[in-house]
């Protein structure tokens, strides 16, 4: 297995296992979520819009090790932001988690699990994940999961919702199958309008939709959307979707789909709630309206935006005036590749290209780095922008809507050069 060295010396899975190895890890079931008890373990101050605000970590959760807790029921945790410095891959212990309703499934049969394909097929399958891992063609993919929320927290004015800083976010090595060789297998029919997919979780009341997620048929079957059984070459973490999850390069978390158990192709649009009605943004420039702005016309959010990140200095840092300084962070394109990576000193009167690291494909976090001389002591704004390769670059003014959705801003730290 190739691997891959990250920052501080420590080595990372970077391809898949053998089938051999998945099978082996998908015979362990789960593990228990959590007990209830006090979560608690530190605080940490997340640098939000309108100042600090204390948040929990917690190491409450199977498989994670210290995460910022930003709900329990049902569990949000926020990568912390140190991680995304120490490599290119984020490890699954420390990948971020978000849920929309309570009723998690907190131990899965592996044996048991079936994989269910219906609606407008020509044979209906109920898919064991032996014969998923064994009977499919693999393909690796490396990809950002981004929640559509992702950094919420800085909105002005604020808005309602979870208050993320930019932890929920994560790039991880994807192993599984092909939706569209799935689907194949069950023969789908002409007249097919859209895919819809469901997973084990629940809604905790009887009222309250199920939550499902729907793609285009044409979409579904692009070859690029995927059903993955393991990440970072290891199986999922149970509350990162154990044992299947939709993988959806390029477009925004919501319709990653977690515990994914039931695909049902359909002959009409999808009409239920979380497709129809829910994580639909203005049909504007960036999804930006003003405060107050009605009348406006709503569409489903889906393609991401480019976005990129200092990682190695912190708001606040100290730097050494008149010495160079290693920057280093990390960009992605949004639904395609990153072009260029620029940086500027100078509250963007000029811009430096940044060099850029391996290319993990165009759906990956890519890192870059330079070096930054501040000439006087004192304050400066140390800013970072990334062109992606089809020539959309983040914009220096922050977008707004009322559900805190797509921030993609050029990011600012603000930097202390001392002599």
């Amino acid at each position: 297995m190739q691997r891959e060295i990250a920052r501080d010396g420590t080595m990372i899975s970077n391809f898949a296992p053998t089938r051999r190895q998945i099978l082996r890890q998908l015979g362990m079931t789960g593990a228990t979520l959590m007990s209830g008890s006090a979560l608690a373990d530190s605080l940490v101050d997340l640098p939000l819009a309108g100042g600090p605000r204390q948040r929990s970590i917690t190491t409450a959760f199977p498989q994670k090790r210290p995460m910022i807790l930003q709900r329990t029921r049902p569990p949000l945790l926020e990568t912390p932001f140190e991680a995304f410095d120490d490599a290119v891959l984020t490890p699954n212990d420390l990948f971020y988690v978000r849920w929309h309703w309570a009723d998690i499934p907190t131990e899965i049969d592996s044996d048991g699990f079936r994989l269910k394909v219906r609606g407008h097929v020509g044979r209906a399958q109920s898919l064991t994940l032996k014969e998923i891992v064994n009977e499919l063609p693999r393909v690796e993919l490396t990809a950002v999961n981004q929640c559509s929320g992702n950094s919420r927290g800085h909105f002005e004015p604020r808005v309602a919702g979870g208050e993320w800083s930019n932890g929920a976010m994560g790039n991880a090595r994807w192993t599984g199958v092909r939706l569209k060789d799935v689907l194949d297998r069950a023969g789908v029919k002409p007249g097919a309008i859209q895919v819809r997919f469901n997973g084990l979780d629940g809604p905790v009341v009887p009222e309250a939709p199920d939550f499902m997620k729907s793609l285009d048929i044409d979409h579904a079957r692009d070859g690029e959307v995927m059903i993955a059984y393991a990440m970072n070459g290891e199986q999922l973490p149970l509350l990162n979707g154990f044992p299947l999850r939709l993988v959806v390069p390029g477009w925004y978390a919501t319709y990653w789909v977690k515990m994914l158990n039931d695909i049902e192709v359909l002959t009409a649009p999808d009409t239920n709630y979380w497709t129809a009605t829910a994580y639909r943004i203005p049909d504007t420039p960036g999804a930006n309206i003003a405060p107050g702005e009605t009348e406006v016309n709503l569409v489903p959010i889906s393609r991401m935006v480019p976005r990129s990140f200092t990682t190695n200095l912190a708001d606040g840092a100290r730097v050494p005036a008149g010495t160079p300084t290693l920057v280093r962070g990390i960009a992605f394109g949004g639904d395609t590749g990153v072009g260029q990576v620029h940086v500027s000193t100078d509250a963007g009167a000029t811009w430096k290209p940044a060099a850029l690291g391996s290319d993990h494909g165009k759906y990956s976090f890519r890192q870059w780095d330079t070096r930054i001389t501040l000439s006087y002591a004192g304050e400066h704004l140390l800013m970072v922008r990334c062109t992606n390769s089809n020539g959309v670059a983040q914009p220096v003014t922050p977008n707004w809507n009322p559900p805190g959705f797509m921030r993609n801003v050029v990011e600012c730290t603000k930097l202390v050069a001392v002599l």
